[in-house]
This record gives structure tokens, C-alpha cells and sequence, in this order.
């Protein structure tokens, strides 16, 4: 096995592209007992891959800092459209509103979410089939996605809602305040799926992680990599995060997904993202959120991380100069869930970006 690394020069320096190859790169007649190997083999990737990167003698290391693994919150449930969803609920006020993306779960705010508590009622919701909620059989499009947040936040009664949003759960949350717009004060996002950086025209424009993408959206490939092997639990989302997840942390974010059949959710979102112009439902709904981001005077919070993934430097300076009403706040090392890596900062800059908006409002 070789490692290839694809660079380009950048006003902060060296970045590239890394990725694993292999001709054992989705091998269908692995044997079951090579399953740790042949995870790297089927994803040939440290997501590395995914996106511009500072070239390793270059990546400052995150201070350390107490990141807990403990989530300490009560869970509660509610039922939406025939099934139960989880969530947490923590603090009075008005809501303010987390939503994930894949393959996590309320889980991810979990550091994050004592940082707000004392200025709002905080509500993290695990979308269906996905965390502690209910799996109920669809297909798990996005479309059913969009059917049930829109149901639990009506279930809720939420109104004066600050949005949190993350990886898909962006896009949802975007999608629901341009269409109730009169129901949110503001929305912060990180490692959004949005114009610049969504759709993608073509696969070439992806660099290494075509192939990634390309085999997670090939009927069998997909399933192999995804339902059998795990792979958004088990490879991406640990190769997303600069720090090493403990053994707690991986467990939990393990425990939603024990069996192929659980794990649908988490391949129908790779096969959901908008490339080379398929599926045309979801290039219609990020071309529209994108537009209605530089037409609204909601205030918005954008945090960025370095080297990031979907949203690096280049995307978050674009962002600035295109969205009214935007702070763009910089909160250190990290690729994209960010939130493991940086908690404390990205928790209280939200925290002052939601004072100051209500300080205007009133």
C-alpha cells in the first residue's frame, strides 16, 4: 500500500490532498476476519481526502483541554409523525435549537450545550433513525428528514428559534428558517453544506474523495463500505477529528448503529449530497438555501476551523463577503467535527454572538 499526497501552494502555505490507494481498494471478497484491514482498504482514507489540508509539519496540534465524554443531560422523548425522537432540553428562555449532521447525534453538543444553557432553553434533537431516536422504515431521504424536524419543532412549540446547525443538520436548518423566517432570531453554522462549497459541478472538483464518494453511491460498493463495514463511524468521523476519540466516545457513537440494517441513514446522506448535478432535489434545495443566505438580514454566526473540510479558509472568506449580517469567527485546529476538537470556543462564541443579537433586538 502506497500513500499519495496531491499539493497545491496556498497564502498560508502548503496545502494537499492525502489518500490512501491500494489494489485491495474495494476488495468484495474480503473475508469477514479482516475487517479492521480491509476498513482501510474500502475507504482508503484518513479524511485527509476530503478536503485542503495544511501539510502535516505544518498542523498546529490543539492545546489540551478537558473535552468530556459524559453526557450528563436527561433524555426525553416525543413522539413525531408515529415515532419517537430523542432530545435534550436544558435551561428557559428561548430555544435555542443543535442539529447534526452524519453519522452523529445529539451527542456531538454535548460540551458544547453548557455554554448556552444559561442564556436560553437548549434542545438537541437526534434526527430519525439516527442516535436515540426511533428508526422507523423509510428510505431516510432528505426529504424525510425536512418531514420530521418541521413536525418536532412544531410538536414543541418552539418559537424565537437561534438555530445551531452542522453538516447536514445546516442544510435542514437553513431549509427551515428560509421558510419561517419570522420564527428564528439567528442561526450559527460550522462545516455547512452550502454554496461555494455545495453543490459540486462534477466529481473532478473533489480531487482524491471522488472515488470515496463515488463508490459510497454505487449500489453494492455503498453497501459494503457503509452498511457492512461501518464506514462513517468506524473510519470517517475519527479521521474528521484531529484529537484521538477515547474508548467512551467511540462507543457512543457507535451505539446507534449496531447492525447493517441500523446503519441506513448513513449511507442514504452521502447519496443525498448534490454532485454533478444528481440528486436533482438535492441541488435544488442548497441552490436555494444559498440564495436565500445572501438575501436574508437574519443575523448569522459562521465558525471555521483550519485546515477544515467542506468549509476551509477560502470558503469562509467567501461566505464573509457574500452574506449580510455575518460574523465569521475562526476557532483553531480542526477538519470537521469540529465541535470535538474546539467546544470551549465554538460554545462562547455562540454564547456572545446570541448576547449581542438579543441586545439589539431589545
Amino acid at each position: 500500500m502506497q500513500r499519495h499526497r496531491f499539493q497545491f501552494s496556498g497564502r498560508n502555505g502548503v496545502f494537499g490532498f492525502g489518500i490512501w490507494q491500494s489494489t485491495g481498494l474495494l476488495d468484495h471478497d474480503a473475508k469477514p476476519g479482516r475487517s479492521s484491514t480491509m476498513l482501510r482498504a474500502i475507504t482508503g482514507v484518513t479524511l485527509l481526502a476530503l478536503a485542503p489540508i495544511v501539510a502535516e509539519a505544518q498542523l498546529p496540534k490543539p492545546k489540551p483541554a478537558p473535552i468530556s465524554a459524559e453526557f450528563p443531560f436527561e433524555s426525553k422523548y416525543i413522539e413525531v409523525l408515529g415515532s419517537r425522537m430523542h432530545y435534550v432540553d436544558v435551561g428557559d428562555g428561548d430555544p435555542i435549537l443543535f442539529f447534526h449532521g452524519n453519522p452523529t447525534s445529539s451527542y456531538l453538543w454535548r460540551n458544547i450545550i453548557p455554554h448556552l444553557s444559561g442564556q436560553g432553553r437548549a434542545i438537541a434533537v437526534d434526527l430519525i433513525g439516527m442516535g436515540k431516536s426511533d428508526k422507523p422504515d423509510l428510505d431516510y431521504t432528505y426529504a424525510d428528514h425536512r418531514k420530521y424536524v418541521d413536525a418536532f419543532i412544531a410538536a414543541l412549540e418552539l418559537e424565537n428559534v437561534t438555530l445551531v446547525i452542522h453538516d447536514w443538520g445546516s442544510v435542514l436548518g437553513f431549509d427551515y428558517a428560509s421558510r419561517h423566517a419570522e420564527n428564528v432570531v439567528g442561526i450559527a453554522f460550522m462545516e455547512a453544506i452550502v454554496p461555494p462549497a455545495s453543490p459540486a459541478p462534477d466529481y473532478s472538483v473533489m480531487g482524491p474523495a471522488a472515488q470515496i464518494f463515488k463508490a459510497m453511491r454505487t449500489p453494492g460498493q455503498g453497501e459494503k463500505m457503509v452498511l457492512e463495514q461501518n464506514f462513517f463511524v468506524e473510519m470517517l468521523l475519527p479521521g474528521a477529528i484531529v484529537r484521538p476519540l477515547s474508548d467512551e466516545e467511540r462507543a457512543a457513537y457507535r451505539e446507534p448503529y449496531p447492525t447493517p440494517e441500523s446503519r441506513k441513514p448513513t449511507l442514504q446522506w452521502p447519496r443525498e449530497l448534490p454532485i454533478a448535478g444528481e440528486p436533482a432535489a438535492s441541488v435544488q434545495v442548497v441552490t436555494r438555501v444559498g440564495k436565500w443566505m445572501r438575501e436574508t438580514k437574519l443575523p448569522m454566526l459562521h465558525l471555521w476551523a483550519s485546515p477544515g473540510a467542506l468549509n476551509p479558509e477560502p470558503v469562509a472568506q467567501a461566505l464573509a463577503a457574500e452574506i449580510k449580517n455575518l460574523q465569521s469567527a475562526y476557532v483553531g485546529t480542526g477538519i470537521h467535527y469540529i465541535q470535538e476538537d474546539q467546544p470551549e470556543i465554538i460554545g462562547r462564541t455562540i454564547a456572545d454572538w446570541r448576547r449581542r443579537i438579543y441586545k439589539q433586538r431589545h
